[in-house]
């Protein structure tokens, strides 16, 4: 049986010949198409052990026979372009720094590994990093966090007049910036015949949320869905993020722990029959709440 196993294995070889020049990789999901010499043009990466050997047999496939990389498809681009020209490009605010560090010690590509490692300062902390996390932006260490907290006067904000921009406990504050966070949803009921039935409502499907990045990531943190707008940096604007729950009040809740207060709303809805022999009407509306901290 193994003997027929290695037959087959050297008639795919004597088929397929050298690896084409044209190669499809699909990894996690993600198809890429690119050169040959690009694979092993790094000695001693992952990627160059795979595609010098001979055997192409032992390499996994997919079900249209493209080489399987079980890795994140989404970072392996950036993989891929140092590959290409050995030199580091990420977009700015690159939240995944960390993550594709990883990436490219999997690979084997320690030059790219150490492009991607924290620079570390004297104080032990992260130093001018174009790539730095939002939350490192906002770190309460920085001098002008200071000056500002020490010479601006309280914003009259939570119960009693406390400040809505302190935080924490045991007395530690932070600078928290001003701005708005829009939530919309999309709901619908069935409304009996001359509104006599209760009227049955259906399950929020999504919460979107409109606004800043670095105030939504605050806000939200790990409940907030980012999949769909995955590069956006924290000083711009994004409109497709949506939170990994479906209650509202709990999203109200996190917004007001954080300082937000609503300042506005409005919904627009249609109406439509449910059945031409019935006269049940079904109610779609959007709705969206506006939340504002100073």
């Amino acid at each position: 049986m193994a003997l027929a196993d290695n037959a087959s294995c050297a008639k795919s070889n004597e088929d397929f010949g050298a690896f084409p020049e044209i190669i499809e990789l699909n990894v996690g999901g993600q198809v890429y198409i690119t050169r040959y010499p690009t694979l092993v043009s790094i000695p001693g990466s992952l990627l160059w052990e795979m595609f010098s050997q001979k055997n192409s047999c032992a390499l996994a496939r997919d079900s249209k026979g493209r080489f399987f990389v079980d890795r994140d498809g989404f970072l392996f681009r950036y993989v891929l372009d140092y590959m290409r020209d050995q030199q580091l490009v990420l977009p700015d605010h690159f939240p995944e720094r960390s993550r594709l560090q990883r990436e490219a010690e999997y690979f084997k590509l320690p030059e790219l590994a150490k492009l991607l490692a924290p620079k570390v300062t004297k104080q032990n902390s992260i130093g001018d990093d174009p790539c730095q996390s939002d939350s490192e932006e906002l770190s309460p260490n920085v001098d002008t966090a200071r000056s500002l907290s020490a010479t601006s006067p309280a914003p009259a904000g939570g119960p009693g007049g406390s400040p809505a921009i302190l935080g924490g406990s045991g007395g530690s504050s932070d600078l928290r910036r001003a701005g708005f966070i829009t939530i919309g949803y999309r709901g619908s009921y069935t409304l009996g015949r001359d509104s006599q039935t209760d009227a049955k409502f259906r399950r929020v499907a999504r919460i979107m949320v409109c606004g800043k990045t670095s105030l939504a990531k605050e806000v939200f943190g790990d409940t907030l869905n980012e999949s769909r707008d995955p590069d956006r940096p924290p000083e711009r604007y994004t409109s497709r993020y949506y939170l990994k729950f479906t209650f509202l009040e709990q999203a109200f809740d996190k917004l007001a722990d954080a300082g937000f207060h609503m300042v506005a709303c409005n919904s627009t809805g249609t109406c439509a029959f449910a059945h031409d022999q019935t006269d049940d009407k079904i109610w779609t509306s959007y709705t969206e709440y506006v939340f504002y901290r100073e």
